[in-house]
């Protein structure tokens, strides 16, 4: 049977309260007490019930992040930033997605809020955050990732999705490209909504080019490559010179249209763009410029947020500028 916190009191000849000290507030022990009960702790091989301290502190040592999709790098490249610096702060992160659904997201916070977590970082799906505001109010903080706080109500770790969506733009006008295609959605996401913003932005200060719009109802490969096949099906004088895409996933799936179409040349026929900066961008048939955010730094950013507003301080709003990475889905090979 394992030892208890009251075989290790009476072997050391101490208080259970004694005990409690020296595991959690060992300043306030004498260093012979301190070192008498570690050594009975080692001798037993007691281990302390942390799920039992944690109902009475009401808190656990675990992070909620809740993100768009788990099957997306950029966001695995998040959480692995986020759980490296949480380990080093003594706490793990639990991993939820949403799947880009609002009635998913409400449940994976109905189960962290059970969970009594000591904090949350999530990538909202909706733009109300009335649910995140009760959360808060309840005592657990929260920090918004991979998004701004517009009011600056809350902590934010975000890129500037905005210049991202113009810099994409701006690269394929650069080119010469002069019909670009947008595809993205749903558009009620907010990083996407502002990246499209950013390409109208910079499509409006070009006479002679223009953006349309290709809503897609997820951002995943499927959806690409299904939208790619519609745009290679156009004919020739309507079919665009460009297509910018709101994630790398699109992108990926755009590729596999227009190279199973056969007659279409990346970039030659049609010149691509993505967004986030995966790691298989690089490895596609077809390498694919896309707009990078620096994602591990940014969950690494969100836990330090988080920590920092346990502590008692202001929320803060951390804003990363994108960076194009041009490769040969623009440039060529």
């Amino acid at each position: 049977m394992a030892a208890s916190v009251r075989d290790v009191a009476r072997e050391a000849g101490v208080s259970v309260g004694t005990i409690s000290n020296v595991l959690n507030h060992p300043d306030k022990v004498s260093p012979t007490t301190v070192q008498r009960v570690t050594a009975v702790i080692e001798r037993l091989g007691f281990v302390r019930n942390d799920a039992a301290r944690q109902l009475r502190v009401g808190r656990s040592r675990t992070v909620g992040l809740v993100v768009l999709d788990t099957r997306n790098p950029f966001f695995t490249d998040l959480a692995h930033g986020a759980q490296d610096r949480a380990l080093a702060g003594g706490y793990t992160v639990l991993l939820g997605g949403s799947d880009e659904s609002s009635d998913r997201e409400a449940t994976l916070l109905d189960l962290f809020e059970e969970q009594r977590v000591a904090g949350l970082l999530i990538s909202p799906v909706q733009t109300d955050l009335t649910r995140l505001w009760r959360l808060r109010e309840a005592g657990t903080p929260v920090v918004l990732v991979d998004r701004g706080s517009a009011d600056r109500s809350f902590s934010s770790v975000s890129v500037d999705d905005v210049e991202g969506g113009r810099v994409a733009a701006q690269h394929l006008i650069d080119i010469g490209r002069t019909r670009i295609a947008f595809l993205g959605g749903p558009m009620h996401i907010e990083q996407v909504a502002q990246r499209l913003e950013g390409a109208q932005a910079a499509v409006s200060q070009h006479a002679g080019v223009v953006l349309s719009v290709h809503p897609t109802t997820a951002l995943t490969v499927l959806e690409g490559r299904r939208v790619g096949e519609q745009i290679a099906a156009l004919p020739a004088a309507e079919r665009p010179d460009a297509i910018f895409a709101a994630n790398d996933l699109l992108a990926m799936g755009v590729i596999q249209a227009l190279v199973m179409h056969g007659t279409l040349r990346i970039p030659e026929d049609i010149a691509l763009v993505g967004y986030d900066d995966i790691d298989f961008t690089s490895a596609a048939v077809v390498p694919i410029t896309s707009v990078r955010q620096p994602a591990a730094e940014i969950g690494a950013t969100a836990i330090e947020l988080l920590l920092g507003e346990a502590e008692g301080t202001t929320p803060k709003q951390i804003e990363f500028q994108p960076q194009l990475v041009a490769r040969a889905s623009t440039l060529g090979w």
